[in-house]
């Protein structure tokens, strides 16, 4: 693994050092993050509501807001339609709650994976026909639902899209396209996620309705969720809702809610966006993945305490039986790479298969672009020859664009530069991958699938102080756009014995510099056992985090790197 270690201009590293009265090392983690005075990171480090932007600002807005007033004047239903990931499922239970907080009559329908498969689809159409809506609002998808929404419209159904995704140039023929990507949008924050747009048009409504308060804000507990799962940039607005969206979070005022936190162990705990991303995240994820995802939405806004407990368990139960299935395919997978791909030429793993659960793929494709250090696509062919997959990228490759170059062969495909979907037929399986390796293997080159770490700098471990653990808990929420800080330290001794933890995945041990130590724990870092016990001086790269266990606190280092001074990686 390659560290590249920050090096942001030094007399600016200089003046925060002497303007903030600090040490060296926090000056340089506030210089890479652009902040440079006392003046200009106070919004920074105070996400407050009055950094939120005008809603108004976004295009169509307006003719969003009045069509959606009209049918709640004249009590006609309308339909939210959600994606079944956590970005649709947690955005549809915000239209749905903050549309019922406007007197709006309202249902929502989450499309089946398997058989309906991804945005909107002819039965979520229907369904709203059934109960007598004539407006339909996405959620986290539609923005390239052309002949869905010309179906909806010769039913007499309007179609207001809210998403986030890239749009293409020609948009779909709907009532009004809510996306802040869209060409012409003035509005000045790109980074939201579909929970995102549908906050930002329920605030609208609640201006428009003249409502006491923007009912929104009631629901930010949704919204950090989906923007710390979808991995959308925790910068500008979305800064502000996470930060605010977390405390809500811990209050647990939805049943739903409380009912995840207790059954995942994380009830009374401080949360952050690690946590939700590794602790709630799947959970929610498992009802699509592994069945009907609508059960989400029924656990996200039901006010029946009973019910509430009975959906998560059921979510807790899925994610298990997910997880089981996921290895399954792992493995598989692993192994078809192994047997079918060309390592020493290929930069990309394309592999399909029958019999994959397709609930799983996306997770299966991060799995594998980590085992391989380059892009993957993971496709599961079902009996008639129609393929899902899912593909994840690194930063050096912007899929979106690559897919692009390759569409003639997909029956559609949507998503962003690191993660994407699509829909192949079997039989244009070998076209599309040999057009695409083509092309990615002259973008890419070898040094392009060398792992990287980014480094903050370097330091001692007595820079590790009070004031210093301060810093890092001002310096969140982290996510993409403002990542976890990661630290590089040089000549460690170890102190005991490390121990492999975890099935022998993962290592323990403690770290010494100058009297201080120190614990450290490597997470699948076990290859580097034999050369913590050698007794030699080692470098580390981590990240410093407070470890609670068993309601006690810690400061322990979680390593990303180890390295041996002089010893060829």
């Amino acid at each position: 693994m390659r560290w590249n270690i920050k090096e942001p201009p030094e007399d600016l590293v200089s003046s925060l050092k002497k303007e903030f009265n600090t040490s060296h090392i926090i000056a340089k983690v506030m210089a890479n993050r652009g902040l440079k005075s006392l003046e200009s990171s106070k919004d920074f480090f105070s996400p407050s509501f009055d950094q939120l932007h005008d809603p108004f600002m976004m295009k169509n807005m307006d003719i969003a807001v009045d069509r959606i007033i009209k049918n709640i004047q004249n009590e006609i239903p309308i339909l939210v339609f959600g994606d079944y990931d956590v970005d649709g499922t947690t955005g549809a239970s915000l239209l749905y709650l903050g549309l019922k907080d406007l007197n709006a009559k309202v249902e929502f329908y989450i499309p089946d994976r398997e058989k309906e498969g991804y945005g909107l689809s002819a039965g979520g159409i229907d369904y709203a026909k059934s109960i007598g809506a004539d407006l339909l609002i996405t959620c986290d998808c539609g923005i390239n639902a052309f002949n869905p929404v010309n179906y909806a419209n010769d039913l007499g159904i309007g179609v207001i899209i809210t998403d986030h995704h890239i749009p293409d140039e020609k948009l779909p023929n709907a009532y009004a396209v809510l996306n802040p990507k869209q060409k012409g949008c003035a509005y000045p924050f790109k980074g939201l996620c579909g929970c995102g747009v549908a906050f930002k048009l329920i605030s609208a409504l609640s201006e428009k309705c003249g409502a006491d308060s923007n009912v929104g804000l009631k629901h930010l507990d949704l919204v950090a969720l989906a923007t710390s799962a979808d991995m959308v940039p925790i910068l500008d607005e979305n800064r502000v809702l996470v930060h605010n969206g977390l405390e809500t979070l811990e209050q647990a005022e939805k049943p739903g809610i409380y009912q995840l936190l207790v059954q995942t162990g994380l009830v009374g705990e401080s949360l952050n966006v690690g946590k939700l991303v590794f602790g709630l995240a799947p959970k929610i994820n498992a009802a699509g993945r592994m069945g009907d995802a609508n059960r989400t939405v029924e656990l996200l806004t039901t006010s029946d305490k009973a019910r509430a407990e009975e959906l998560a368990s059921i979510l807790i139960r899925e994610n298990k039986r997910r997880q089981l299935i996921q290895e399954d395919v792992v493995n598989d997978a692993i192994r078809m790479v192994h047997a079918q791909v060309d390592l020493a030429q290929d930069k990309v793993v394309i592999i399909g298969s029958k019999g994959w659960h397709p609930g799983v793929i996306g997770i299966v494709a991060s799995r594998i672009k980590d085992e391989f250090s380059r892009p993957a696509i993971i496709i599961s062919f079902d009996e008639d020859g129609i393929g899902k997959g899912s593909a994840r990228s690194i930063p050096q490759l912007d899929l979106y664009e690559a897919l692009s170059h390759a569409s003639k062969f997909l029956e559609g495909f949507g998503g962003h530069p690191m993660a994407a979907g699509m829909t192949i037929r079997e039989d244009k399986f070998e076209n599309f991958k040999s057009i695409f390796l083509r092309n990615v293997n002259k973008i890419l080159a070898e040094e392009d699938l060398i792992p990287r770490i980014s480094i903050d700098g370097e330091m001692a471990l007595t820079d590790i102080n009070s004031r210093f653990m301060r810093f890092l808990e001002k310096l969140g929420p982290f996510g993409p756009g403002n990542m976890r800080p990661k630290f590089a330290s040089r000549n460690l001794s170890i102190s005991g014995q490390p121990r492999l933890i975890g099935n022998g995945e993962h290592v323990r041990f403690t770290v010494s510099q100058n009297g201080r130590n120190y614990p450290a724990i490597g997470f699948k870092l076990s290859s580097h056992y034999e050369d913590l016990i050698r007794g030699v001086p080692i470098d580390l790269a981590y990240v410093v985090e407070v470890n609670e266990w068993q309601g006690k606190s810690m400061i322990q280092l979680n390593v990303r790197d180890i390295q041996i001074p002089n010893k060829p990686n």
